[in-house]
């Protein structure tokens, strides 16, 4: 190794939707900074999407990529146990092997990013006397309410979603108590608790990079950087934040499956696109309503489709069984849509689809991932939120930025009714409205590669963040 050339070490949680963001984060310092990147990968026992995707990834050579062992969580939690405990939990019970990477390394790391669920790594970086910085893959008012909400942990008596009005953040858009994340959902539960903690653990460290870019949250951005009250609350004197997006996956291969294939033969933008991201599921009565309302709307689509769960909306992130398609859709569905659109399991391409010219709308559950690779793409939303941050992700798209439509009641609260369904699809694929969406949605495409071209903000962010590691080595 280049002995002026810097090594960064980046961990991540376990779950695609964790460790798809580091990999593009680590690939982008790799290859426009020519940075020594390792990957210390915490994973899973069940999940073999996640050690499939590890295996391709380590075979590019551009990055490092370093399994952490898989720890046993079962005597701590229980069949009540959130999905963000579960996270925290096992990122905690990992620690010492992550600990014992580092310490094995012929040459320690420059500096140690970590993602949303690894900020309890502080006393290693410490101990080992690292510069350590946060990676926050979503944006940038998810991250005010984080690190504010500690305040209104003292501030505010009951529950969040008792309130008669919306949670204010100062310098963001005010969030309304039914866009909450779920950990602030009851004050009673571990994940409040343990999102308590990463607020705190957050301004901790050096700086923060968030995926996302200047021009889709500018005032937001601002305060972050701005903000007296929060820095006085967060007692630091400054955190410096780095918007380095959006960052996400390329599309890896030139082969035409039959999804693309099938695409190939349509019209230009006349395909709705159907993806709820790799955790998330709907209830069986929420699929009958879907494939109903998809099919009165007389729309081309592409619905990636997983078996139902009368459970949490996140109940798929850990563990996800096949199950025969026509036991849970409509009685006759694949055969009266065969000509109108295809029906995938489990999993496709997603960056290949959102890049085909014959796609012009997303139906998605609002995962950053999903949203980044949509709107790099031109192409606008129907907001479908299910969990996590997913709620604030879609009013931020719908009512502030004016990319997505989103049903009237929230899909996590109520069944959404193939009427409702038929009218969005129609509303977006062939509306007035929504050529005004797609306008929108085309601009902030622009607005996204001018953001990382030469001489862009997030390109400029991205080399104050390797000008500030460097400094720390001096």
């Amino acid at each position: 190794m280049d002995s002026s050339q810097l090594h960064v070490a980046i961990l991540s949680s376990p779950g695609m939707g964790h460790l798809i963001p580091v990999l593009v984060l680590g690939n982008r310092l790799a290859t426009h900074h020519n940075i020594k990147v390792t990957i210390l990968a915490i994973t899973t026992s069940s999940s073999s999407a996640e050690t499939e995707f590890l295996k391709k990834s380590n075979g590019k050579k551009t990055i490092e990529i370093i399994p952490v062992p898989s720890v046993d969580i079962s005597h701590l939690i229980d069949s009540s146990t959130k999905v963000f405990t579960q996270l925290r939990l096992l990122v905690r019970e990992a620690l010492p092997g992550i600990r014992s990477v580092i310490a094995s390394m012929n040459h320690r790391p420059d500096s140690l990013i970590v993602d949303i669920f690894c900020t309890q790594i502080l006393p290693i970086a410490e101990e080992f006397n690292i510069p350590k910085y946060a990676y926050h893959p979503t944006t940038a008012w998810t991250i005010s309410l984080a690190l504010y909400c500690q305040v209104f942990d003292k501030e505010i008596e009951g529950e969040y979603v008792d309130l008669k009005e919306p949670l204010k953040i100062p310098g963001c858009k005010a969030l309304r108590v039914d866009d909450v994340v779920d950990p602030l959902l009851d004050r009673s539960d571990q994940q409040y608790e343990e999102y308590i903690k990463l607020g705190m653990e957050y301004a901790s460290f050096d700086g923060i990079l968030i995926n996302t870019w200047e021009d889709l949250e500018p005032e937001t951005i601002k305060a972050l950087r701005n903000n007296d009250k929060l820095r006085s609350v967060l007692k630091v004197p400054d955190f410096p934040i780095y918007p380095i997006g959006p960052l996400r996956r390329t599309i890896e291969t030139t082969e035409r499956d039959e999804v693309i294939q099938w695409l190939d033969k349509q019209n230009h933008e006349s395909v709705l696109y159907v993806s709820f991201g790799s955790g998330g599921t709907l209830s069986s009565q929420q699929i009958i309503e879907l494939a109903w309302g998809l099919e009165l709307s007389q729309q081309k689509f592409v619905w990636v489709i997983r078996p139902p769960c009368d459970g949490d909306a996140d109940s798929a992130y850990f563990n996800s069984a096949e199950k025969e398609m026509r036991e849970y859709l409509p009685e006759g569905f694949l055969t009266r849509t065969k000509d109108m659109g295809l029906v995938v399991p489990m999993w496709a391409k997603q960056v290949e689809i959102l890049g085909h010219s014959s796609v012009g709308g997303f139906l998605s559950h609002c995962g950053w991932n999903s949203t980044v690779e949509s709107l790099t793409n031109g192409v606008p939303m129907i907001a479908w939120p299910l969990y996590a941050e997913q709620k604030m992700n879609a009013a931020m798209l719908a009512e502030e930025v004016g990319v997505a439509i989103r049903p009237e009641i929230l899909p996590a609260k109520k069944v959404v009714r193939r009427e409702e369904i038929e009218g969005m699809v129609r509303m977006l694929m062939q509306t007035n409205e929504g050529k005004g969406i797609r306008e929108k949605a085309k601009k902030l495409k622009m607005s996204a590669e001018n953001a990382l071209n030469e001489g862009g903000s997030s390109c400029n962010s991205i080399c104050e963040l390797v000008k500030d590691i460097r400094s720390r080595l001096l």
